[in-house]
């Protein structure tokens, strides 16, 4: 398709000016900007939610954001994490939506919460929810097994271009076609000069499944997020070729696409969400319980060993990024082909 190698770059263009973007002007208050966070208080424990599989970016963050809120003096209850896994997150959309005005419910969100329901693979978007706080950025990692002959980001590449029918070779990822995964390693093939309709990318429930896969030898390498392969990547299961950070940047001990000669970034957004409806004081407080969880030294030592990037941002500018992300994820995934019916929210 004619329009693929612009609209691969235009969605790498979408992700890192998104993070960059001021996201909110400050004309007309919400309800949840007059809110006082001291209204509200948690009664009983949160139903924590990560629509994937265990080991995923979506259960990382929830296991490392549950464990530093219960080890604060910040909130008095716990955050028992529940893995809802499915459809790429739409099994876990669907539960949450079913509990409007629920306040002791919150999920995990990233690209994939937009990115699936405009290719038609769920029956609610961002905009059934209710946008609480964005947390963090995060980056791909391009890795294989740690025996693969593979030594560079290039051969990789070189590798998935010369594959045939008879040695199938396959990249695993943890979200479905067209979304962040796919789109992560799409955009890199394209901009290493491969076809990336011709890279043979195989989804899975999850990063944790992909890298499973990928360790047990049923793919040859996997794309996923930095955060949720540092427990692989640290057992000598995964070695990481390449990240898709800027130059010079990468936040773990590989280089950066850019590195390596292929001119491509990729930023991994993620935050929390809560069902329709929650009451304006829940949400101040919740608001205010991460931006303060964001201050802590120990949230400090688990990003780092993590890798990740604070970018926080509030209910009212959360809501807003939403927002301008649909647009134009929207019209770069009708330019790829990709785009579904949307979903009867």
């Amino acid at each position: 398709m004619s329009a693929r190698p612009v609209a691969l770059k235009a969605l790498a263009a979408v992700f890192a000016l998104a993070l960059l973007a001021s996201a909110c002007d400050e004309e007309g208050a919400t309800e949840a900007d007059a809110a006082d966070p001291d209204d509200f208080t948690p009664s009983e424990p949160i139903e924590y939610i990560a629509p994937a599989g265990a080991g995923g970016g979506w259960d990382t963050l929830a296991r490392t954001t549950g464990r530093v809120l219960e080890e604060s003096d910040l909130v008095d209850v716990n955050f028992p994490v529940e893995n809802h896994e499915g459809g790429g997150g739409a099994v876990g959309w669907a539960h949450v939506a079913g509990q409007p005005g629920d306040d002791h419910t919150l999920f995990m969100a990233s690209p994939p919460l937009i990115l699936v329901p405009l290719s038609g693979e769920a029956d609610h978007d961002h905009t059934d929810f209710t946008a609480v706080s964005r947390l963090i950025t995060d980056y791909m990692i391009y890795g294989v097994p740690e025996d693969s002959p593979i030594e560079t980001v290039e051969e990789l590449f070189e590798r998935a271009a010369d594959a045939d029918d008879e040695d199938e070779f396959a990249i695993a990822g943890g979200s479905a076609p067209g979304s962040m995964d796919h789109i992560g390693l799409a955009g890199a093939a394209d901009a290493a000069g491969v076809d990336a309709a011709e890279v043979n990318y195989v989804p899975f429930s999850g990063g944790g499944e992909a890298m499973t896969a990928a360790i047990g030898g049923h793919v040859d390498a996997v794309v996923t997020g930095v955060g949720e392969s540092t427990s692989q990547v640290e057992a000598g299961e995964i070695r990481v070729l390449a990240t898709s950070a800027p130059e010079g940047e990468s936040p773990i001990d590989a280089p950066a696409l850019q590195d390596e000669g292929i001119d491509y970034t990729f930023d991994i957004w993620r935050g929390v969400m809560g069902p329709p409806d929650m009451s304006p004081e829940a949400i101040a407080f919740y608001e205010q319980m991460y931006a303060d969880m964001l201050e802590l030294d120990e949230w400090a030592e688990e990003r780092d060993e993590l890798g990740w990037i604070d970018a926080y941002l509030g209910h009212d500018e959360f809501t807003e990024f939403l927002d301008e992300q649909q647009e134009e994820f929207e019209a770069v995934l009708d330019d790829l082909g990709l785009l579904g019916e949307a979903p009867d929210s």
